[in-house]
């Protein structure tokens, strides 16, 4: 059995297509069969003003009480109308005794005017028309059946309702052919689709309407972007091998040696685990990088406050201060926890740091968004500041650390498209200047 999807795209557009084609093709020949019987009323009445006219002007001009043009042997008689009823000094005539009792009526009503009568399957078009002769007014009603011209139009009527429908059959199959036409690069990616799946191809590559141009490009942003988390899981994965095959490889040879774990050993053995554990805590930060394609939004005011009022009751002792540019957004296209993250790292370094105070300012354009981190700790010499950023370096051992935060910055802004600075902060320490992109963010 014939199944048809209704959900269909396909069907959807052939419906509403055929719908609308049924509906315009049919209100076009109802309107049709009005407007052709109005033409013809009015064709028909104008015909029959002017015999009317031309009655009375010769009944002026013969002097007579009946024109010769209405008598039932006239030949303008035949050829013109098929009855006419004539009132005049009291007197009726008619060209049949029937209509002038059928139209007796329309002899009292006054002014001139096309009149429809029907008298069972009769339909009469009657004009009247007054007149004045010879000092008196008289009346003359000139009628014509209407009933064979109309069975003539609803003969060609029906002929143009056969004629539309064959039009109409025609219009659904060229609507068929362009909707067939239109679906087909829909078509083609649905293949191509299925061939990514099954590992036949790499990127989607087809001729689409400019209309799938977006959905094509995004289709290709997010598989790059499966590319570079697959590349980066793996990149962790030997990172995390490497670094910690030595320090493992130290600490099993310490418990399996038979030698008493004194305090100097006991303290090596603690810096590796705690080498192990920095190294762990890095790639799992790495591995949460979200990325700019990944469809969520930054809250920049509540985002902020929230990490800021965290590391307040981490550091109480530092005086965090935040400010934000006036009439500046407060939705970004920032994957929230890749912002905690960028904005968490710098924090963390200036608690650590400063002496008393972190200010934090946020602004924002048409364009990027602006972290400007100040504190008033000892800074940065000027000839290490090219220097920040690097992996696992570290300036000064006096605070705890390994090194990594800064460089984990430094990628999690490049995946972003933006860039960081560092520069002597106005408070004495070091200010932090990280800019993101906000339109045309690309994967790096």
């Amino acid at each position: 059995m014939f199944h048809v999807n209704k959900r269909s795209l396909r069907f959807r557009l052939l419906a509403w297509l055929g719908g609308a084609a049924l509906l315009v093709v049919g209100l076009t020949w109802l309107l049709h069969g009005v407007f052709l019987q109005n033409l013809a009323k009015d064709f028909l009445g104008e015909r029959l003003k002017r015999e009317a006219e031309h009655a009375v002007s010769q009944l002026e001009n013969d002097q007579l009480a009946i024109p010769s043009s209405l008598t039932s042997t006239s030949q303008s008689y035949q050829v013109f109308h098929h009855l006419y009823v004539l009132r005049l000094n009291g007197e009726i005539s008619a060209s049949h005794p029937e209509w002038q009792r059928q139209l007796a009526t329309l002899l009292e009503e006054t002014g001139d005017a096309l009149v429809e009568v029907k008298r069972g399957e009769r339909h009469l078009l009657v004009y009247r028309q007054q007149f004045d002769w010879q000092g008196t007014s008289g009346v003359l009603l000139i009628g014509e059946d209407f009933s064979q011209v109309e069975k003539g139009l609803a003969t060609l009527h029906w002929w143009v309702g056969g004629i539309a429908a064959g039009l109409l059959s025609v219009l659904v199959a060229l609507n068929m052919l362009a909707v067939n036409r239109g679906l087909k690069p829909l078509w083609q990616l649905r293949q191509q689709l299925e061939e990514l799946q099954a590992g036949e191809r790499q990127r989607l590559s087809l001729a689409a309407p400019s209309e799938l141009d977006s959905l094509v490009a995004q289709l290709n942003r997010f598989m790059d972007d499966i590319d570079l988390r697959l590349q980066r899981s793996r990149e962790s994965v030997a990172n995390l091998s490497h670094a910690l095959k030595t320090p493992l490889a130290a600490i099993t040879q310490v418990l399996r040696g038979g030698r008493p774990i004194d305090e100097i050993r006991r303290h090596k053995v603690l810096m590796r685990l705690e080498d192990i554990n920095a190294q762990l805590d890095a790639e799992l930060r790495r591995a949460r990088i979200a990325g700019p394609h990944a469809g969520r939004m930054a809250h920049l005011t509540r985002d902020t406050q929230r990490l800021m009022g965290m590391f307040q009751s981490l550091y109480p002792q530092q005086v965090f201060e935040l400010t934000q540019a006036v009439n500046q957004r407060d939705q970004v296209p920032i994957e929230a926890h890749d912002y905690a993250e960028m904005l968490g790292i710098v924090l963390d370094n200036a608690g650590k740091w400063a002496t008393k105070a972190i200010r934090c300012h946020i602004s924002t354009s048409e364009f990027a968004l602006t972290l400007t981190i100040d504190d008033d700790g000892p800074g940065v010499a000027e000839s290490d500041i090219a220097r920040l950023g690097e992996r696992g370096t570290r300036l000064d051992e006096r605070r705890p650390g390994y090194g990594l935060g800064l460089a984990i910055l430094a990628q999690l802004v490049a995946r972003y498209a933006g860039h960081c600075q560092f520069e002597r902060s106005p408070l004495g320490g070091l200010r932090v200047i990280t800019t993101l992109p906000l339109t045309g963010i690309n994967t790096c």
